[in-house]
């Protein structure tokens, strides 16, 4: 087990250092000039050398490369006396701990370094820190739903097969599978929250935490969770349904189902302690997999609803061509999904005993 466990941990450390090559030279060598976008029109020659100079544009770049990968190594090796090097180790951008030092070097550990945002010079890492935590929140509620309304539906329509039910199920799973995010947005907000306003009372735009009517404070607004939370989960929903049928379906043509049921068992009791628990592993897989694609492609849904997560703020990064941001939201998704497949991997095989973990 834990044999595999490092391979799959081996195997997710080769995707991100490949997803943090490309995401390095894609931001880095096309993009046009940095410094003149940080500093708009209105600038002068002197400024925009320093900048140039401060973001270190002006070495080759291989060394820009080795210095990206310095500041996003949690144990990196940096210059402590050099201030004119790229690799100084600037006490304002992370908090660090010397391991051992050397002359005028360092061997230090520290949080990755995801650089300072070009427009509000804020670190990325801290503002990735406060944007997170609302798309975790809305991706956990809508694949909750998802999970808790598709397995209950799944299994009856697999119960009651080709029944008025199961043909219903299936029409709306279709269509939930069909449906784009973006348009579901679109129209939920204008449904729920402009045409039906007066009867759900919920609001068309709107992040977790609002400001009150008087300013003087700032307030927990969950009922701005509904919407999206909902628009995100209508696709894993419709995916959930149609895998728990299929499965448990297949389950019940098994052997084994069959003698528990010769063997005068409840039909309950076959569901839930012999039927479910094998019928669960392709369910689990897709739904870790939407966890991971709601967590990293919540963008439009976000966007639509002003919900203040880390899509609105990659597409803020866009607008602005403020590239560190862009490129610290790529790489923080990559790393989340990485880990989720592992995690997905993990638990296929602790649920089906059949996988060998070599």
């Amino acid at each position: 087990m834990s044999r595999y466990i490092l391979k799959r941990l081996g195997y997710g450390l080769l995707v991100m250092f490949g997803v943090i090559t490309l995401v390095f030279f894609l931001f880095t060598v096309l993009p046009s000039d940095p410094a003149r976008m940080m500093l708009g029109q209105r600038t002068d020659l002197a400024t925009e050398n320093a900048i140039r100079k401060e973001l270190g544009l002006e070495l080759p770049i291989v060394i820009q490369y080795l210095g990206y990968l310095n500041d996003l190594s949690p144990v990196s090796w940096h210059k402590t006396k050099d201030t004119e090097s790229f690799f100084y180790l600037n006490p304002s951008n992370y908090q660090f701990v010397k391991i051992c030092s050397f002359s005028k070097s360092a061997l230090v550990l520290k949080k990755p370094y995801l650089r300072r945002s070009f427009q509000s010079k804020r670190l990325v890492g801290e503002m990735i820190a406060e944007a997170f935590p609302k798309t975790a929140l809305l991706a956990f509620v809508a694949i909750f739903i998802a999970m808790l309304i598709g397995i209950f539906i799944g299994v009856l329509c697999a119960v009651y097969k080709d029944t008025w039910f199961d043909k219903i199920a299936l029409f709306f799973s279709v269509l939930g599978m069909s449906v784009p995010s973006f348009f579901a947005a679109i129209l939920f907000a204008w449904l729920f929250a402009f045409v039906l306003a007066d009867f759900t009372h919920l609001n068309m735009i709107g992040s977790l935490y609002a400001v009150d009517d008087y300013g003087t404070g700032v307030h927990l607004e969950l009922k701005n969770l509904i919407l999206p939370a909902i628009t995100l989960g209508i696709r894993p929903l419709a995916v959930v349904v149609e895998l728990t049928k299929n499965s448990v379906l297949d389950v019940l043509s098994q052997d084994y189902i069959r003698t528990a049921k010769a063997k005068g068992l409840p039909y309950r009791i076959i569901l839930i302690k012999h039927v479910l628990k094998n019928a669960l592993n392709p369910v689990v897989t897709a739904i870790s997999g939407w966890l991971a694609a709601l967590l990293a492609g919540a963008v439009f849904v976000e966007y639509i609803f002003d919900w203040k997560g880390i899509g609105v703020l990659m597409v803020d990064g866009l607008e602005k061509y403020d590239f560190p941001v862009v490129m610290g939201t790529l790489l923080y998704i990559s790393i989340i999904l990485v880990v989720i497949n592992i995690l997905c991997d993990i638990i296929y095989g602790w649920l089906d005993p059949r996988v060998k973990l070599s």
